[in-house]
């Protein structure tokens, strides 16, 4: 028996559960609409991987994380990029995109990520900002490729800003 594999693809923009309402929780950000995408530098391949909400993706399982760099001298390095949708008068688009680096050893089962940084640049992203500046040239193209090709009416939509961050490198 045959399973198809389940194709991840980017969390959809949902009705606003608050809509008219006015009372707790309102103006609290929503991770409904952002999805991690993994990029393995050395393959130069990309990925959404959900599980990396919870520190639990593919990468991650059985890893345990140091806070230090130099503990972890033979890792393998990865983008865990956070990418925000939204939607604005033209339609859906990448509204915002924050990556973090993390490095995995699994021979040793341990890798290294600053877990403040993850934080951080997840809520970076939630408030619209685009942050991959420090990303090397070919992982930002390989991102830039995968977004484009994942839904081209999001990356048609999305900022002169994005599009020339990721493939005018």
């Amino acid at each position: 028996m045959e399973e198809k594999k389940k194709k991840m693809s980017f969390n959809i923009i949902k009705n606003d559960p608050l809509d008219g309402h006015k009372g707790f929780g309102k103006g609290v950000l929503s991770l409904d609409n952002v999805s991690p995408v993994i990029i393995d530098i050395e393959a130069g391949e990309a990925e959404i991987d959900i599980g990396a909400m919870h520190a639990r993706s593919a990468v991650e399982k059985g890893i345990k994380f140091l806070p230090n760099q130099d503990e972890v001298p033979n890792g393998k390095p990865y983008w865990l990029v956070w990418v925000t949708i939204d939607r604005n008068e033209e339609g859906p688009y990448y509204a915002g995109v924050a990556a973090c680096y993390m490095t995995v050893d699994r021979e040793i089962r341990r890798g290294y990520k600053s877990l403040p940084e993850h934080v951080n640049r997840m809520d970076k992203s939630l408030k619209r900002h685009i942050i991959v500046d420090h990303m090397d040239e070919k992982s930002k193209r390989v991102l830039g490729e995968f977004l484009r090709n994942h839904n081209e009416e999001l990356w048609n939509n999305s900022s002169d800003e994005l599009k020339k961050s990721l493939l005018d490198v």
